[in-house]
């Protein structure tokens, strides 16, 4: 049975309304994680339909971190001016901001990774896999599969969510316009490093980025 406190609840930790998060415990026979699963489901293909409209409004916004050793301007687009001006659309925008500073990401998405850059990757990729004694008949799946990796390190929508790590950014960016009701375009990011290209010690910027949050 389904109760008002589970639809409550439900609401609560996704953000849909609450005819749809009633309909889809009554799917779920009232399993939490199953309904939160099939909102998830539902809304991609809602954000989906959103996605070709077009986002001319929005805000930049920055984040500083650890006393401006890491700066960060983000660009993100709505649909109006009215949504710019909303809270989570900014709460959004600021975890973008954070995404870049804690993961380095060097593109929005995959489209803009140039052919260049991707054979030279490969190239790399393919070296390392015969060095490793890989038979060369299967080379070229491993390839394939390493740049998937690839994909997921340097492109900011394909980055593991610093909060959740369970989705990617992409996943969260869906989740957004499906609860905002309209398309949301992270369009450009630019990411300052402090002493950027000079000889340092390591630093684990995530982690750090991580311990402000908490």
């Amino acid at each position: 049975m389904v109760t008002a406190e589970m639809v409550k609840q439900l609401r609560e930790r996704t953000g849909a309304g609450m005819m749809d998060c009633k309909k889809v415990l009554a799917e779920a026979d009232g399993d939490m994680e199953k309904a939160a699963q099939l909102l998830r489901e539902k809304g991609l293909a809602a954000a989906a339909k959103k996605a070709g409209r077009i986002a001319a409004e929005g805000i930049v916004d920055s984040y500083i971190h650890g006393g401006g050793r890491i700066g960060v301007l983000v660009e993100v687009n709505s649909e109006t001016d009215f949504v710019a001006q909303n809270e989570e659309f900014r709460a959004f925008v600021k975890d973008i901001c954070m995404q870049v500073a804690a993961s380095k990401p060097e593109y929005v998405g995959r489209e803009e990774v140039s052919q260049d850059v991707i054979e030279k990757e490969k190239e790399i990729l393919r070296s390392q896999a015969l060095n490793e004694g890989k038979p060369a008949h299967i080379v070229d799946k491993m390839v394939e599969g390493r740049i998937e990796k690839f994909y997921k390190e340097v492109c900011l929508l394909e980055q593991p969510f610093i909060k959740d790590p369970e989705k990617t950014v992409l996943q969260l960016l869906n989740e957004k316009i499906s609860a905002i009701g309209e398309n949301i375009k992270i369009r450009r990011f630019v990411r300052f490093e402090k002493g950027e290209g000079i000889e340092k010690k390591e630093e684990n910027f995530a982690e750090e980025v991580m311990k402000q949050i908490h």
